[in-house]
Order: C-alpha cells, then structure tokens, then sequence
C-alpha cells in the first residue's frame, strides 16, 4: 500500500512539473512577443467606488447570471489580484486610481493605503485623482506620489466625530421601560435605552478612541504629504478648503479636470496645470509645439500587454471563511436592504452556516492554513462561542489566522481568540470583551392604549423574558448571574487564547473598545497588517513556500447546502485544551450578548 501511494505521489509531482513547464514557455513567448512588439504602458487606470468589500462574495448561480442584476462590486481581493500583476510587470510605469466615493470605515481606508504603499514598494508610481477630499479618501490619497483634484474639489476633512442618542426619556413617554443589565458601564452598547444622557465610562473611552483614530490618520496624512502632523492638524481645522489654497498648502499637487490628465502626467509635477491646457495644440493648426502626452489606459485593455512572471504552483491552499454582520444563531443571512437596527439590520453571520463551513474545512487534508476574516460588532454568546469552539479545533491540526476587518469587536473578537495569530489593522475596532443583556418593558405602552393584557403562567421565572412588565429584584440577579459567568467564559477564552493572566484581564477587558494599535500593546493581537499581510503571514505559520517563487491559492470557502455536518470526534491534540475548557459550553439561559457600544465616523 505504501508503494502504492507512493507511486501516485511521484506521478502527481511529475504532472505538476510537466504543468509548470509548459505555462512558464507560454509566458515567455508571450513576453517575447510583447518585448518585440515595444509595448510599454505607462499609467493603468483603476477607478475604485463604493463599498469596496475585502472579498468577494460567493460565485453566482447560473440562473443568477441569467437575471438583471448589478454588477458585483469591485472587491480588495479583486483589486489586489490585479495590483499584483502590475507588480510583477516590468513595461508598466505606474497606476492612476480614480477616487469615485467610497464607503467604510476607518480600516477600509487603511487597507487601500496599504495597498498603495505595496505598490510603490515594487517600484511602481502612483497617482491619484479624486473630487473627494474629505478624511478617508484624502488619507487615501496622501499615501500617493501625486495627487490630482478638479478645480470644484473642495478639501472638507473635518476630522472624527461619534454621537449617541439617549432614548430613556422618549421611550418612557410612550411607557416602554429598559431594564439593562451590563458587566460594566464600559459595556454601554445599550445605554440609549436606559440612560437619559452620556456616562462618564462612556465619554471617556470615546475620547481615546477619537484621540488615537484621529492621531493615526493625521500621522499618516503628514507622512505621505512630508509634513508635520501638527501642520496637517492646523489645515483640518481650517477645513473646508477650495482646490487652490489646497495646492497653495501642499495638500495636493494639481489643479485640473480629468481630460487633462494625460498632458499633466506627461510634465514634472511642478508644472501649472491651467497653462498646459492652454498650451494644447488645436487639431490642423500647425504653429505652436505638440504637447507630450502620456497614455492612460484602462485595466480592460492592459490586462492582455502585461510583462508576466512564472510561478510554480503549490498543490495545498489557505482558506478563508468571512464572518461578517451579527453573529446569531440559525443560518446566514443577508437581506436585500440593510437597515440602521442594531443585530437585525444588516447582515446575519449565523453559527448553523458557519459551523457547517468551518466542519468541512476542518476534514479537508489539502487546506495549508485558514484565515478568519471578522468583520461583526458581535452578538450571541451562545453562537459566538460554539463558533469559536471550531476555530479552536482547528487550530490544534493548522495554523489559524484571525483577521479583524473595520470592526471586530466583543463576540467578533471571541470567534477568533482560540486562532494561532491575530492580526488587525491599527485603525480596526477590536475589544469590547464583555456582556450586556437588555429587557423591556411594555406595561406602560399598555395603558396608555387601554389594552387589558391577561397572562396565564406556570413556573416562577416564566416570565423573565416577558415584556408584560419590568424586572424584579430576582429576576434582574438572576440575569446578572447569569452574565457574570458568560463573562467568566469570555475571560477564559481570551486568557487560554492570548496567554494572559485572567486576574489580570479586567483593566482591559470590562466592555473596553480598543482601537488596533491599542490591542496589540495590550496584547489582544499579534501583529498589524491588511488582508494580503495576513496571507503572508499564514504562509509563514504553515511553512509554505516563497511567494515570490510559488502561487499559492487562495480559496473563499462559502457554505452549499444545508445538510447539517458532525464534528469529528475528539483527537489526541485536542486533549489539552480541552481539559483547560471544560466548563465552555453551557446552556446560557439568559441569552447574554457580546455585542460593540458604538462607531466613529469619518468627516
């Protein structure tokens, strides 16, 4: 039998080199081809809007196809494939990315920086036209060589703010009551409904995430620009500025629309603009000098002329399985509006869809390595835990990588805690490592309608989750109970998965909101990155080869069909850790949840 397998082995090895050699002799004719025929691009235009999600979502049906939906929106993955390919040719000069209107949050804007920086590393120029300057995409576009706005751009970066709206006083002149039960005031997710204005505990880790969030985008906007944060800071706070005073201030390079970019990228940056256009010759007039122009050219036609590089490709893979929205029991689910409701206006990152994924994965021999992508404020306890019970198992057999999105934050932080490595960027909403649970009332709703509501009940605490009135003295210790031991798990989960004393937890723990750069002096991650760091990263983690020499495939894993998966049993790897967690898994009758107090917006 070992003979056997053996033999299969050495065929495949030589199927795979067979394989190599011939597409390394196709990309060298192609290039020969290429080379011969001089063809040189100078500028790739990349126009970027809209949501830009870090992956793309699952391949459509065939019916799917078939039907007048949108498009898919450009994705990260997407872009930094491409990104990738311009890296590697040698016949492209650079990239002009089109700033459009993009939506997200802080992290968002870092990864695309990040990506820009990627690609001035490999030697590549990169331009940037944008109408919008406001504080994402200026932060964007100051990691830039040049930036280009039209003479209408207005500099609006305001800065950051975060607000809450305190409902107690409203929602008791209709007679419904909270009754809110939280492991701390820093766990103040819903201190609308019970507070009739901000808490201390409240204001005080909003102001150090503004300070530091706004701190990290000043630092990187004086960094691109060369100039002093503190200089940065003044022209915020003299915002909104008109295209002129902003290249007067050195915020941006040119001053011009967008057909004149081509004559612009063609002349040093220091030259006028509004001159070059004016000096552009007049088709069939013969006085005056032709004006050099560079060529811009869109992805659709570049992708075909790009010099390319060979690379082996390796038979195993790193997978990836995205929880994004709310973490709920029951299925996956994202509906075709999102609305501003806390746990049940947007996307529903179920714990049946995401077990079922995860089982599968954990079967696969051919998976290298998986990378958790979070992007969740959190939400059941019950699901965030059985989530990260698999993500345990798996750790113990491949390394694990936890990448924390724009927010990942209470449960979206639990899922992940048990993985090998958790990276995030410095701007990613992370902690919130505690419980809150909330219960109203309607009793008073009730008699102002002069609704007479008659209950019926057997069994002393039957009601407890009943909106017929507010809690009790008991019920309300019963609840307390029962979050001060899903808070105890929680604390176990990140001291087992972090390697840090549980007695010395509570400082950063208690509902505390970190942002990146924060988490990881407290030691909640391990490194800072975006998507394609952590790529490399996980390679590292399961000793894969080179990217430079190797392509290692990258898989979205996405569930397909319902039928419902068994976990494998027990293995001797698992032993340890599971006699460190033995009480994990308990019948949470109170239904605490894991969930993120508040945002920051970009202005």
């Amino acid at each position: 039998m070992k003979i056997f397998v053996g033999i299969i082995r050495q065929v495949r090895r030589l199927v795979r080199s067979i394989r190599f050699g011939w597409s390394r002799s196709r990309i060298a004719i192609r290039n020969k081809i290429r080379a011969v025929r001089k063809i040189e691009l100078e500028y790739i235009v990349i126009p970027l809007s809209g949501s830009l999600p870090e992956r793309a979502g699952p391949p459509r049906s065939f019916i799917q196809r078939r039907l007048p939906y949108p498009p898919e929106p450009m994705s990260l993955q997407l872009l930094n494939s491409r990104l990738k390919l311009v890296a590697d040719a040698s016949n492209v000069k650079g990239v002009l990315f089109v700033l459009q209107g993009i939506s997200g949050g802080s992290a968002k804007f870092q990864n695309l920086r990040r990506t820009i920086e990627r690609l001035q590393s490999a030697g590549k120029e990169c331009i940037v036209y944008t109408p919008y300057l406001d504080m994402g995409h200026y932060f964007v576009a100051s990691a830039a060589d040049r930036i280009i706005v039209p003479p209408s751009a207005t500099f609006d970066a305001l800065g950051l703010h975060s607000e809450a709206v305190f409902l107690k006083d409203a929602l008791a002149r209709v007679g419904i009551e909270a009754d809110v039960v939280q492991i701390s005031p820093y766990k103040s997710a819903f201190d609308p409904f019970d507070k009739s204005d901000i808490t201390p505990e409240m204001k005080e880790q909003l102001n150090w995430l503004l300070d530091e969030s706004y701190d990290l985008l000043t630092l990187g906007m004086a960094a691109g620009r060369k100039m002093e944060p503190s200089e940065i800071k003044e022209l915020i706070d003299q915002a909104p500025l008109s295209a002129t005073k902003a290249k007067a201030a050195g915020l941006v390079d040119d001053v011009a629309y967008e057909d004149a970019l081509p004559f612009i990228l063609a002349e040093v940056p220091d030259d006028d603009a509004a001159q070059k256009i004016e000096d552009k010759p007049v088709e069939g007039k013969k006085k005056g000098t032709k004006k050099p122009k560079a060529k811009l050219i869109p992805w659709s036609q570049a992708a075909g002329m790009l010099m390319e590089r060979p690379r082996r490709q390796y038979s195993k893979y790193i997978g990836v399985v995205s929880l994004e929205g709310s973490i709920m029991m029951g299925p996956s689910r994202k509906p075709p509006i999102k609305l501003p409701i806390p746990l049940f206006g947007g996307n529903t990152a179920g714990e049946e869809t995401l077990l079922r994924t995860l089982r599968g994965l954990e079967k696969n021999k051919n998976l290298a390595a998986l990378i958790l992508h979070v992007d969740s404020p959190g939400g059941s306890a019950l699901a965030s835990d059985l989530i990260w019970h698999q993500i345990q198992r798996i750790a113990t057999k491949k390394p694990v990588l936890t990448y924390l999105g724009n927010v990942a934050a209470s449960g979206g932080y639990y899922v992940g805690a048990a993985a090998n490595h958790i990276m995030a960027q410095p701007l990613t909403i992370t902690g919130s490592i505690g419980v809150i649970t909330m219960h109203l009332s309607t009793a008073g709703l009730y008699d102002k309608l002069n609704i007479n509501r008659v209950t019926l009940k057997r069994g002393k605490r039957s009601m407890l989750f009943s909106d017929e009135r507010p809690l009790n003295e008991e019920e309300y210790q019963a609840l307390w109970d029962n979050i001060v031991t899903t808070y105890d798990q929680f604390k176990q989960v990140v001291s087992i998965g972090r390697g840090i004393d549980e007695d010395k937890l509570d400082p950063i723990c208690e509902g505390r909101v970190w942002t990146g750069r924060q988490a990881l002096e407290k030691n909640l991650i391990d490194s800072l990155g975006d998507f394609e760091d952590a790529l490399e990263t996980a390679a590292e983690l399961a000793e894969l080869p080179s990217s430079e020499d190797y392509h290692i495939p990258v898989y979205d894993v996405f569930s397909r069909g319902s039928q419902y998966l068994l976990p494998k049993p027990y293995e001797p790897a698992e032993e340890l850790v599971q006699l460190l967690s033995a009480e994990r898994i308990r019948d949470l009758n109170g239904k605490p949840l894991l969930l993120m107090p508040f945002d920051i917006r970009f202005h």
